[in-house]
């Protein structure tokens, strides 16, 4: 059989067009552009292996592959091998329209069967989301098609989620006609015609034809869904082991089913172990991007231990930790870590000796071996920094000497292949269930990898490891954040086609049917500090745009080299910052220059110097010298780009620094003018094309559905990149997005959105109520609309109204942290507020112990309350 392709593109001088095959298995085509835009090639199939194959187009120049169309919408054809000849009519595609329906989110439920081809047809086919209740047919103005009654034309197969096809025999159809899809609902016979005018079709005869695929609305779909954002660590069941795990995600998936919600929202569930100490409870900072913390594993599911008394120890043990008001990190890793070796050593290897681990080990060796000798290693040499390893240098082969069955060093490193075998066991048990009952379970990707992972350890080329990553100051780190994550060389990741990333969103797609990317800001730009800096302040967006002294001075400002770039310091700041230790400020840490002005002295030139120097000095005092160099050394207008040095970036939230007090008001409004230009103005284009670059091909990889967390500095192009792909923003009411906005209207939020009423880096609604009594006085009176003073505590019935807002929202998802959840019922809610707090961003090494101060199971009987929940979505139209 001989297949001809035809497509019009419009390609750029040097550019080659090729098609990929994906499936059954992978080749490149290319293609012969005839004239200017109209390109065709051949494939010539006579394999039956061949009788469906699934494909994209590829656009090259100098063999690198410049642009692709997504993975996730991928041509797909039913062939009739026996045929001579098809011809298969194309068109370009990065994405249907409303593409967040065809996501595993939103995916119907409808059997998928293969599709019948017959010999010389014409072959429809078609995207359609569709209900589960109804069937898609196609109907015309010809018998064949029942003469325009959809239940005497011809039903589609629906050959793979969202895509239906079917072969019209040519003998049956005239030479031209027209024609429509429309869907009938198998229970009531209703019929739904699809939106648009009628299309058509002209036959060629004596040859098979596919045209175009069609992209098929029938009825307006606007779904709304509710959903609970909770930490899987912060789950509590009579039978957790002093931390939530997936036994207990489970547990909480059936308390979402009872209410009447259809989504659970869970932090990053990855490896964190570098220290093994309670900080690394940060679920941010992973030592894999694969591979799951060994404590969300379920030891109910593990089973006990054959030696009597060890389990009775366990159990006490197990008791003391569950009896806990929070969690204790450490204890809690070491006994589960403990458990699992004596599980290991009982069964292990013979767990690993079954074909269904071999076939996890098979799919997952890429990641598993390196995680698992990695982790060896780190226990070996009692750290996770592998610069200080003896073999710290990753070398494939004494790597796979290392972990080869036949080595003494196997059954240590196979034990880790056993705890991430369980840990996938267990967690896509919890995913089946999740689907199997219409709740979609959303995961967590961050933004950055840890200095000590085995991804900067296996692949640190694809890292900027003298960089580290942070976030520009917000409202809630007013000198920033510095993550210390390294940042991305995006530029080493695009000649591969971003595979890293590919991999990464892929593996997740096993389990998850949304995520949230987070900081998704990073895509367009990151916040890159410099090695020296400790806080956010001294960092600038990378890649961007940094100005000339032409630049500088065209806004009219006389650019002064020493006074704008290096710490202006005087009589009247040391007195401001320091009081009455700024004499011993004089004498140890600065140096006079001239007049009134002085110089740091070299030891406290940079923050990192400032840092060390006041390690163990943890009193007051100590601290607020140290925090008071630290402004000292971050008072500058700006900084030098670190790769060219005749360039600079305006410091970031300078305006409200003491140097920008010292010029004269002319100079004040024309740097004001350069400073919003350069944040909010002259890098928009610019940053949309490096997004466009990456987000495309990652978005389109997988059906999971996307979700941004767009807080912070954002530019303007963001939302226009998140409504091109369909990417939900993130809304919150208390963080608004509009400048000089005390609230967000939560009536106007895009329909492409996630409403929530906090995050994981806020407080719960009751604390932050108690932080701002003006604040929270404003919102009683200008959005609720109550009168008078407002009460000094958030009751039940305002954080019920509160909560019904955010329902109400026109987003497609709602999805509130528990603790909000639990705020509308005065008795069932936590006592102590401060207890609910997840994380402060403002603290960079904060202890993230937070547990449910209730267990599931009285939850799951709290009947009342949970009826009340079920209510609110109903009334909000959510269910």
């Amino acid at each position: 059989m001989r297949l001809k392709f035809l497509i019009e593109y419009k390609a750029h001088w040097g550019q080659e067009l090729f098609i990929k095959i994906l499936k059954p298995k992978e080749l490149s085509i290319p293609l012969t552009c005839s004239e200017d835009k109209n390109w065709h090639g051949f494939i010539d199939l006579n394999d039956d292996a061949f009788s469906f194959i699934e494909y994209i187009y590829e656009v090259k120049a100098k063999n690198r592959i410049v642009r692709s169309e997504g993975l996730r919408f991928s041509h797909k054809l039913s062939l009739n091998i026996e045929d001579k000849e098809a011809v298969v009519v194309d068109s370009w595609r990065d994405k249907l329209n409303d593409s967040f329906l065809y996501t595993d989110a939103f995916n119907s439920k409808n059997a998928v069967s293969p599709a019948n081809t017959l010999k010389q047809s014409l072959n429809l086919r078609a995207w359609c989301h569709l209900d589960n209740n109804s069937a898609l047919f196609i109907t015309g103005d010809c018998k064949a098609l029942g003469n325009w009654d959809p239940q005497k034309g011809v039903e589609l197969v629906q050959i793979m989620p969202n895509f239906f096809s079917a072969s019209l025999d040519k003998d049956d159809l005239p030479s031209y006609f027209e024609y429509k899809f429309a869907a009938i609902n198998k229970d009531n016979g209703e019929i739904f015609w699809e939106i648009g005018a009628n299309r058509n079709a002209s036959l060629q005869k004596g040859i098979c034809e596919y045209p175009p695929e069609s992209e098929v609305k029938l009825y307006p779909f606007s779904p709304k869904i509710a959903g609970t954002a909770i930490p899987v660590f912060s789950l509590k069941s009579s039978g957790s082991f002093g931390v939530g795990d997936f036994g207990d995600l489970k547990l909480f998936i059936d308390w979402a089913i009872q209410t009447g919600q259809k989504l659970v929202q869970i932090l990053p569930i990855n490896d964190t172990t570098i220290t093994g100490t309670w900080t690394d409870s940060y679920p941010y900072n992973s030592i894999s991007i694969y591979a799951f913390h060994p404590m969300y594993i379920d030891l109910r599911q593990v089973g006990e231990l054959k030696n009597t008394k060890l389990n009775n120890r366990f159990k006490k043990l197990q008791n003391k930790l569950n009896a806990l008001d929070t969690i204790d990190y450490e204890a809690v890793n070491k006994a589960k870590r403990e458990y699992l070796r004596c599980s290991y050593d009982e069964s292990g290897l013979k767990i690993l000796s079954s074909l269904k681990f071999k076939e996890f080990f098979k799919r997952n060796q890429s990641w598993l071996v390196p995680y698992a000798a990695f982790s060896y290693l780190r226990d070996k040499y009692a750290t996770a920094d592998f610069k200080r390893w003896k073999e710290h240098k990753y070398d494939p082969a004494e790597i796979a000497a290392l972990c080869d069955e036949k080595s003494e060093t196997y059954k240590d490193i196979a034990f880790y292949y056993y705890i991430q075998y369980l840990l996938h066991i267990q967690l896509s048990a919890v995913s089946n269930y999740a689907k199997a009952h219409n709740i979609i379970l959303k995961g967590d990707i961050p933004i950055g990898i840890s200095r000590s992972s085995v991804e900067a350890w296996v692949e640190p080329f694809y890292f900027n490891m003298e960089s580290q990553a942070g976030a520009p100051p917000d409202p809630f780190a007013k000198d920033g954040q510095n993550w210390g994550f390294p940042t991305y060389n995006w530029e080493r990741m695009e000649q591969d086609g971003y595979a890293w990333w590919l991999k990464r969103f892929n593996k997740m797609s096993e389990y998850f049917g949304a995520y949230r990317i987070d900081h998704i800001l990073g895509f367009f730009r990151i916040w890159d500090i410099p090695t020296h800096a400790v806080r956010g302040l001294l960092g600038n967006f990378v890649p961007s745009l940094p100005l000339s002294v032409e630049e500088i001075e065209s806004y009219g400002l006389k650019f002064q080299y020493d006074f704008m770039t290096r710490p202006f310091i005087n009589e009247d700041l040391l007195n401001r910052l320091f009081d009455e230790d700024a004499d011993l400020v004089k004498k140890k840490f600065v140096r006079h220059l001239h007049h009134d002005i002085y110089g740091l002295n070299e030891e406290f030139l940079t923050e990192r110097q400032v840092q060390a120097y006041f390690k163990d000095k943890n009193d007051a005092k100590s601290l607020k010298l140290r925090d008071g160099l630290y402004s000292l050394i971050s008072d500058v207008l700006f900084i030098p780009d670190r790769n060219r040095p005749n360039l600079y970036h305006p410091r970031i939230a300078v305006l409200d620094d003491y140097i920008f007090s010292r010029l004269l008001p002319a100079e004040k409004e024309a740097f004001t003018r350069l400073y919003n230009d350069y944040y909010y103005k002259r890098h928009n284009e610019f940053w949309y094309q490096e997004a466009m670059k990456k987000l495309p091909v990652l978005v389109n990889s997988t059906t999971m559905l996307t979700c941004g967390e767009d807080l912070g500095m954002v530019p303007d192009c963001v939302p226009w990149v998140m409504r091109n792909l369909d990417i939900l923003s993130l809304e919150i009411e208390r963080m608004p997005k509009e400048p000089g906005t005390l609230f967000n209207n939560t009536k106007t939020y895009p329909v492409l959105s996630v409403c929530t009423s906090g995050t994981h880096d806020m407080a719960t609604l009751r604390g932050w109520w108690k932080e701002d009594p003006a604040l929270s006085q404003s919102y009683f009176n200008n959005v609720l609309h109550h009168e008078g003073k407002a009460p000094q505590e958030l009751s039940g019935p305002l954080c019920e109204e509160i909560v019904l807002k955010q329902l109400q929202s026109p987003s497609l998802l709602c999805v509130l942290p528990l603790q909000d959840w639990l705020s509308v019922d005065e008795n069932l809610r936590c006592a102590d507020i401060d207890k609910e707090r997840i994380n402060v961003p403002a603290i960079p090494r904060y202890y993230w112990r937070y547990r449910m101060h209730l267990t599931l199971e009285e939850l799951l009987l709290s009947t009342g309350f949970n009826n009340k929940i079920s209510a609110l979505i109903s009334k909000a139209g959510r269910n």
